[in-house]
């Protein structure tokens, strides 16, 4: 607990909504969980308001556990609609309602037992882990998806459903497996990210591959059993089923003349395909960066800073101005708590000219944006006289205390060249309007007495060099110089001199000094000089050189990406070779977290190529479905720049999962090929018939993956921005992937694969089967 005294204490004053108050701070432990922590904390505060008198209540200000909360329901919400989605988009593709079951079911099974994963590795249920599970619910019904639609192509041919359950599954068996691996293999990788992100989405990834791995337990074992006992052969195409199956058939036919048609002149899909990989490097330039998105938050900070040297009862004075600024938000009901505090730290401090105040906003929907909240008020306060008033946004991920995004850092070798390369950038930020509140952390304000002691005078008057600096500390501050005990408790004797007395450095000439040698008292004007200078109140280091850091703040629609390119571009430009730069808070994150995601994204590429090597035992065919990766990537940078969105860690792992999603279908239609070619067909007639008996469930698998990230594009309230991020890129890359892999895909195994593959050596495993399927 943190007691921050109000009006009772001389030097420190709480306000809220207008009113003195005393606020009691509750801090959680590193390990404890903030909602379990919060529903504490209100319980207890239940039991004390029953002891107060009357006249004093006992309300909540600020809780950062209120937006946790909000944003749990809000994906709990979004679950809900992606399932709901899910198994409409089954039914609708295979018109049956004793059909949608069999990858219905996938679904609450493989988030129970991801759940019990998570539990089993000692995670909690938080906002990363939920999005992974709503993001899960379009891949788990996958597999299930690809066993059934192959299954109940075999009984509409005519086969039992004993043994077309049984061909089925295992013509299919191969490609369940290979892409549950290439999917798993996408996600471990992200357990390499480093610090605290990377412990978040260590869960996030781990929730995701456990679903994934129960739902192809699931497809590979419960689903044909299903399919086997459910499934029956429709004698006649009418109704729904029949105007379904004629619109699959006339779709099937228009695909196979396309795809005749990209087989015969291989050399546009190539350009196409290079054209693709020009506009992804062209899209990776043009969309901006940033480490996360900006949330609102459902609160924000005011940090107010005074001249060095104010009193605090000047900065009193300024609090209460700005306070009154921010009162409006009350009366107009987008905010239900305004607090202000002077100054502005915790605890004891000696620095009065700060304060701190804090806008708790009203719930999501009965209030503008908070972003839109915080530029109208910037304009209120920036009307302040002699003071600065920062409101910032304190943002999640990554976040540690409150701090401005921008945090650019320049060392060099002494701190007046510092100060003068820090003039240069800041002349140079304030012509750009992207950048507000822009400030450093080292300012020429603090006044300063700098006293010099005639020492040789001193000496032959017998005073020494402590006798005048005790003297000086005594009068001008004061001095603690014993303590006396009463009753059992301990009191400090603290001597000060009388304030009114020296207000200026003029009364130094008042202040007298004892001779050790003659005893007399002598006018301290007699053995100094001063004069007054001003200087930082801090000289900072960092890495361990002379640094100055600056911060800013960002107007909207500038990203983090690019103002950390501005202060670069400005330094290259401005400052000589010997500035060193480096960064801080977010804008280390941004960095760190950028070069960690590059290396993560390389590594599952070769990790999922490796994987398909081995499963396919060639490397034509694991090149030839990776060649799906820089479409999917391309779609999900094409989807950021249309939306307006940036490149964060968010939509990063969206892309690291979009190596896994778009693998997918490359993966069907390759493994259907080696089939019918060991069967022994021909190589062209293989390729097409392989692409176009696969053309439905590669539309059913990637449609129910969109559905699945479309409650995340429209999601509203807590936390929707970061979750609305993912869901593009994973809508806009899989759907991008999906139609150019229909094409791309058989054109470069018709190039690549013609002289892969051997019949002869899988005569022996098909007279095997053959023989389990007549003992079946």
């Amino acid at each position: 607990p943190i007691l921050e005294r109000g009006a009772a204490d001389l030097r420190s004053e709480l306000r809220g909504n207008g009113e003195d108050m005393i606020g009691l701070g509750i801090v959680r432990q590193s390990t404890a969980n903030t909602l379990a922590v919060a529903r504490a904390v209100q319980a207890e505060a239940e039991k004390v308001r029953e002891g107060l008198p009357e006249s004093i209540t006992l309300a909540q200000s600020y809780d950062t556990s209120v937006f946790i909360e909000e944003a749990i329901n809000e994906v709990y919400k979004t679950l809900a609609i992606a399932t709901a989605l899910v198994v409409l988009v089954i039914y609708l593709f295979l018109g049956s309602f004793r059909a949608m079951l069999i990858p219905a079911v996938t679904v609450p099974v493989s988030l129970i037992a991801s759940s019990i994963v998570l539990y089993a590795l000692g995670y909690s249920v938080n906002l990363l882990t939920l999005l992974a599970l709503v993001l899960a619910i379009g891949l788990v019904v996958d597999d299930a998806i690809v066993m059934l639609e192959n299954i109940h192509r075999r009984i509409e041919l005519g086969e039992p459903p004993l043994l077309a359950a049984f061909r089925g599954a295992r013509q299919v068996g191969f490609a369940v497996v290979a892409t549950t691996l290439v999917l798993i293999a996408v996600f471990v990788p992200i357990a390499f990210l480093q610090g605290s992100t990377g412990r978040l989405f260590t869960e996030f990834a781990m929730a995701i591959a456990a679903a994934v791995a129960f739902s192809s337990v699931v497809a590979l074992t419960l689903s044909p059993v299903m399919c086997s006992k459910l499934l029956t052969r429709h004698e006649k195409q009418a109704g729904f089923y029949g105007v379904l199956e004629r619109g699959f058939t006339r779709l099937a036919g228009v695909y196979r003349r396309g795809l005749e048609a990209a087989l015969n002149a291989p050399l546009w899909t190539g350009l196409a395909l290079l054209v693709v990989l020009g506009a992804t490097v062209a899209l990776f330039r043009v969309v901006p960066s940033e480490f996360a998105p900006k949330e609102d938050r459902g609160a924000f900070f005011v940090l107010v800073t005074a001249p060095e040297g104010t009193s605090y009862a000047r900065t009193v004075e300024y609090m209460r101005d700005i306070e009154q600024r921010m009162m409006p938000l009350i009366e107009s009901g987008e905010a239900t708590r305004v607090l202000a505090r002077t100054p502005g730290s915790f605890g004891a401090t000696e620095v009065y000219n700060t304060g701190r105040g804090i806008v708790v906003l009203a719930p999501f929907g009965e209030r503008r944006s908070g972003w839109t909240i915080i530029d109208e008020l910037n304009g209120k306060l920036a009307e302040v006289p002699g003071v600065r008033a920062i409101p910032i946004m304190r943002q999640g991920i990554g976040a540690r205390g409150v701090t401005q995004p921008v945090q650019f850092v320049i060392g060099g070798p002494n701190y007046e060249e510092l100060a003068k390369w820090r003039d240069i950038i800041l002349a140079r930020a304030a012509e750009n309007p992207g950048l507000t509140g822009v400030d450093s952390d080292y300012k020429e304000t603090k006044p300063t007495v700098l006293v010099d002691i005639d020492k040789t005078r001193a000496a032959d008057l017998g005073v020494s060099i402590q006798t005048i600096g005790r003297t000086l500390e005594t009068m001008l501050g004061s001095r603690r110089v014993t303590t006396y005990l009463d009753r059992g408790e301990e009191y400090d004797v603290i001597l000060e001199g009388e304030e009114s007395l020296h207000r200026t450095p003029q009364d130094m000439t008042n202040i007298y000094v004892r001779s050790e040698l003659t005893g007399r008292l002598i006018p301290l004007s007699n053995l100094v000089t001063y004069h007054e200078a001003a200087d930082s109140a801090s000289l900072n280091r960092y890495n361990r050189i002379r640094a100055i850091t600056i911060g800013a703040n960002l107007a909207e629609g500038y990203t983090l990406g690019e103002a950390l390119q501005f202060f670069e571009d400005v330094v290259h430009e401005e400052l000589p070779p010997v500035a060193q730069v480096d960064y801080k808070g977010e804008s280390l994150e941004l960095k760190e977290a950028g070069r960690s995601v590059a290396f993560i994204f390389g590594l599952a590429l070769l990790v999922a190529f490796l994987v398909l090597a081995a499963q396919f035992e060639s490397f034509v065919h694991p090149f030839i479905i990776m060649l799906t990766v820089p479409l999917a990537v391309a779609g999900g940078l094409f989807g950021l720049y249309v939306t307006g969105q940036s490149l964060n860690i968010y939509s990063q792992i969206g892309m690291v999962m979009l190596i896994g999603l778009a693998a997918k279908n490359g993966i069907l239609i390759v493994e259907f090929a080696n089939q019918l070619r060991d069967a022994g067909k021909g190589f062209r007639e293989a390729l097409i018939e392989a692409s176009t008996l696969r053309l439905r469930p590669i539309l059913m698998t990637a449609i129910t993956t969109l559905m699945g990230a479309v409650p995340l594009i429209f999601a509203t309230g807590a936390g929707a921005e970061s979750r609305a991020v993912i869901g593009v890129v994973v809508f806009a890359g899989v759907a991008f992937a999906t139609v150019f892999t229909l094409f791309v895909i058989p054109v470069a195994y018709q190039v690549l694969a013609r002289h892969t593959g051997s019949p002869e050596d899988t005569a022996h495993e098909l007279a095997r089967l053959g023989e389990m399927e007549r003992k079946v």
